[in-house]
């Protein structure tokens, strides 16, 4: 049952995704065609890559504004995952490329990628009382 329901969301952020990626093909298409004749083939291109990286990056910031750290118990090293998000919010473009560099990692080795979705649906098991 569970299974079934992993297998769902899985599918349908597939689906998500796929329409998202027409979506962005056809507008870089449009624009394309739209500046071509105005400036050329090549600033055309330029252009487009130009968009490409603009909304690449309101997008890192809009995300990375809303990540919200962990709260720390006094006497507690802050967590790799609070350390990440201060990585994210003080240095966007090098959170940005480490976050790249994992992912060609994950996806050269397929096991990591299997461990990292284990322990992301692991359950997690209750604070210690006392």
């Amino acid at each position: 049952m569970i299974f079934k329901k992993i297998v769902a969301y899985a599918v349908a952020i597939a689906a998500i995704a796929a329409a998202a990626a027409v979506v962005v093909v056809a507008l870089a298409f449009a624009l394309y065609a739209a500046v071509r004749d105005l400036v050329g083939p090549a600033w055309a291109a330029a252009a487009v890559a130009g968009a490409a990286a603009v909304i690449a990056l309101i997008l890192a910031l809009v995300l990375t504004r809303k990540a919200k750290p962990p709260k720390l118990v006094a006497g507690e090293p802050p967590s790799l995952m609070a350390k990440a998000i201060d990585l994210a919010r003080e240095r966007p473009i090098v959170a940005l490329g480490a976050a790249a560099a994992v992912a060609a990692v994950m996806v050269r080795n397929p096991k990591i990628l299997g461990a990292i979705v284990a322990a992301a649906l692991a359950p997690r098991s209750p604070p210690p009382k006392g």
